[in-house]
Order: C-alpha cells, then sequence, then structure tokens
C-alpha cells in the first residue's frame, strides 16, 4: 500500500531522516507501520532537531517538500496566492499515487488538502481532526471550512474522519477517537502523592497565548500570598517565554515558579509522576495529551473546560475544570487542598481512566482503519 501524508507539521532533516514533533511522529510511525510506501508531502526546515523532535522509523519515505504558507498578513497572502499552484500540484500528485490519502487537519495545509480530496472519491481515505470538534466554539473561519467539508458526505466520499470527542448530529464518517502516549507494559503502580508538605504543580506545553501559561503562575502566585506552600514548573517553549521571565522577576516569584524549556518524553514522564496537578488552561484543544499523560502517572489535572475535556474529566470527577475566573478557580482549588480523601479518590479516577487509552488499544484501531 502506498500511504500519502499531507501535514502542515514543520520537518528537519537529518542525514537521511526525518524529524518533526515527537508526539505526532510517533503516532505516524504506528499508522506506516502497516504500509509498504510512504509519500510524505509537509514543510521542510532548515534546522537541527530540538529535545521535542524525533524520527519517522518507516524506512522508504518519499518526502515531498512543500512552503509554509498563511494568509495572516497582506503580505504572505499574496505570497501565498504565488506559491498556491504548485503547493496544490504537489499534494494533487501525491494523492493520484497514493491508494491511502490520509490528512492531517486543521491547518492551512490541511485545509488545501480537503479542497483536493474532493477529486479522489474512489480512494480510501483518513483525516485526523486533532483540533477542536465543537462547532459552538469560535474558531478561525479555515478551521470551520475544514469541517464543513470532511463532515460533508457528498464532497467527501469514502473517508473516516476522527474526531476527538462524541458530538450530537455528527454525519457517518465522522468517527470519535481518541490518542495515547503509553502502552500496557508501562502500566506500573503509581506513587501515592499526599497534599502535606508543598504541593507541586505542572505545565506542559507551548509557551504562547493559546496555552495561557501566565493564568497557570497566577493561580500559583494566588495560592502563595494565600499561605500555600506550593511550586510551579513550566515545560516548553514559545512566544511568552520572554514575558514570562518577567512576570516571575518582577513579582518576585522565583523561589516557587520555575521555567525548565523543552525536554524530552522521559523527563515529562517524571515530572508527572512526581507532581500532584498538571495545569492546562487553554483556550483551545483538541485531546489534551498532556492532560491524558498526567492523569496516567496520577498527576490530577485542571484544566479548561473546552472540546472533550470535560468528557475527560467527567465533568470534575477525576479532575478540576477552569472558570478562568481567578478568586473562582483559586476557591475550588484550596477546597480540593484541604480535603486528601477527595483528591485521592479523584486520582484514582483519573489513573483508572486514563489507562483505558493506552498506544496498545491505539495501535489495534489504526490496523482496522487500514483494512477498511
Amino acid at each position: 500500500m502506498k500511504f500519502a501524508i499531507i501535514t502542515h507539521v514543520p520537518h528537519i532533516q537529518e542525514q537521511k531522516q526525518y524529524y518533526a514533533y515527537a508526539p505526532y511522529v510517533r503516532e505516524m510511525n504506528i499508522w506506516t507501520k502497516y504500509v509498504e510506501d510512504v509519500i510524505l508531502v509537509a514543510p521542510l526546515r532548515d534546522d537541527n532537531p530540538s529535545p521535542i523532535d524525533i524520527a519517522y522509523t518507516h524506512p522508504e519515505i518519499d518526502f515531498r517538500k512543500v512552503p509554509e504558507f498563511n494568509f495572516l498578513t497582506v503580505k504572505s497572502a499574496l505570497k501565498t496566492l504565488f506559491l498556491l499552484p504548485k503547493i496544490s500540484w504537489v499534494i494533487f500528485s501525491a494523492m493520484k499515487k497514493a491508494d491511502h490519502i490520509h490528512l492531517r487537519c486543521p491547518g492551512n495545509m490541511g485545509l488545501l488538502a480537503c479542497m483536493l480530496q474532493i477529486l479522489f472519491p474512489s480512494k480510501t481515505k483518513t483525516a485526523k481532526y486533532a483540533g477542536n470538534w465543537d462547532w459552538k466554539s469560535k474558531q478561525p473561519m479555515s478551521y470551520r471550512l475544514q469541517k464543513w467539508i470532511l463532515s460533508n458526505t457528498f464532497l467527501t466520499k469514502n473517508m473516516q474522519v476522527l474526531v476527538y470527542g462524541e458530538w450530537e448530529n455528527s454525519t457517518k464518517n465522522i468517527k470519535p477517537f481518541f490518542t495515547a502516549s503509553y502502552f500496557e507494559k508501562d502500566k506500573s503502580e503509581v506513587k501515592t502523592r499526599e497534599l502535606k508538605d508543598k504541593i507541586s504543580f505542572l505545565f506542559v506545553g507551548t509557551l504562547s497565548n493559546g496555552k495561557q501559561p501566565l493564568y497557570a503562575i497566577q493561580l500559583i502566585e494566588q495560592l502563595h500570598q494565600k499561605g500555600h506552600s506550593v511550586q510551579l514548573t513550566l515545560y516548553g517553549e514559545g512566544s511568552e517565554r520572554e514575558m514570562l521571565e518577567h512576570y516571575i522577576s518582577e513579582k518576585e516569584l522565583e523561589n516557587f515558579v520555575f521555567l525548565k524549556g523543552n525536554q524530552n518524553q522521559e523527563t515529562i514522564k517524571k515530572a508527572y509522576i512526581e507532581n500532584h496537578f498538571v495545569v492546562l488552561p487553554s483556550l483551545s484543544e483538541g485531546w489534551p495529551k498532556v492532560v491524558a499523560e498526567g492523569m496516567f502517572w496520577g498527576c490530577l489535572p485542571i484544566a479548561t473546560e473546552v472540546s472533550c475535556v470535560p468528557n475527560m474529566l467527567e465533568n470534575g470527577y477525576r479532575g478540576l475544570l477552569l472558570k478562568m475566573n481567578l478568586p473562582a478557580d483559586i476557591k475550588q482549588i484550596e477546597e480540593l487542598l484541604t480535603n486528601n480523601d477527595l483528591y485521592q479518590d479523584k486520582v484514582k479516577k483519573a489513573i483508572g481512566w486514563s489507562r483505558e487509552y493506552t498506544l496498545d488499544k491505539f495501535e489495534s484501531e489504526i490496523k482496522q482503519l487500514l483494512k477498511s
């Protein structure tokens, strides 16, 4: 089988291997495990792999480079209009040669691929929509257009669309799905963490406005001011790093708020095992892996009520849902900090739920998708 992947994810070539963002590549290595040939259409950057990048394991990758593009400014829009014919031809050619077409959405490349796949109604296709499928949420028009095309069974034929969560009034080609980070063999005993002495919180993700790391810092700052012994460690890099450093310095939070930058999977896993809570005050999510990963290791999630997060946390029974109001959120966190039995009960429920979604189960589902 020739398997064509069309994605906006930037890649890096080092010798004869292709690297990209680890969670994405880890998943694609499972898909490509069951195909003979891979055609990969994606941007290629002239850079070195970072600690959060890993390589594809498939030995036969036909990489077809396309430039990154967007419509954010007049200049970039004009440049994009110039580039679109070439990018479209590269995507079309890959689709024409493939036996199975796989789209990664949402994204600019995903939007273009959504349109071009209409020209191949008889080919077997899958699309992974890794964003928020909630139609009621505020999203860019390009995201809504992708969702509309993918769910339109007149335009989109012979495709299964994988989305996070279960949504009412979905068309027959929309398939509730999940993602995973750990295997059955990883299910080692979870270390019990009592709510005493110093209470430790984690933030794992991009330091960007969308993930709102500042709100996580402000939560811990407020808890500290109210006399709680707390600390917050942030893992990740991004455009808000400098602003966060300034805020930490200005507010004199250096003794209990720490920026650790990008780290590999083992370091993050160790952090989940050792900390009490993982905080994700994100504005938008698909399936937030940091929430599921934290739950797997008994690191209780405190997250915003976006996408399928309420389902993941069973509306607060196995975590806390942020209201994005500091006084209200501080109050509900404090109520939990003073009730160790409730905390342990939520942790137990979180572990039990998350460990149902393993890479073994994920791989089994992928195999079925490729056979169908």
